[in-house]
């Protein structure tokens, strides 16, 4: 599976909103690759922020 849809995977199956540190955590993945995943989805408006540094998918 592709970093970025780890990332989307874990933060929807969470069913709130994840800072990056949780992400993290939960999808296994490397701290540097979750915040180069991070960088792209926002580009891409793929993830919305509701509450200060967390992030959720965008609906």
């Amino acid at each position: 599976m592709e970093s970025k849809e780890k990332v989307l995977e874990t933060m929807k199956n969470a069913g709130k909103p994840l800072s990056a540190g949780e992400v993290e955590k939960l999808s296994g993945l490397d701290r540097k690759e979750v915040d180069k995943v991070f960088k792209e989805l926002k580009k891409e408006n793929a993830i919305v922020s509701p509450v200060r540094c967390k992030w959720e998918p965008a609906k």
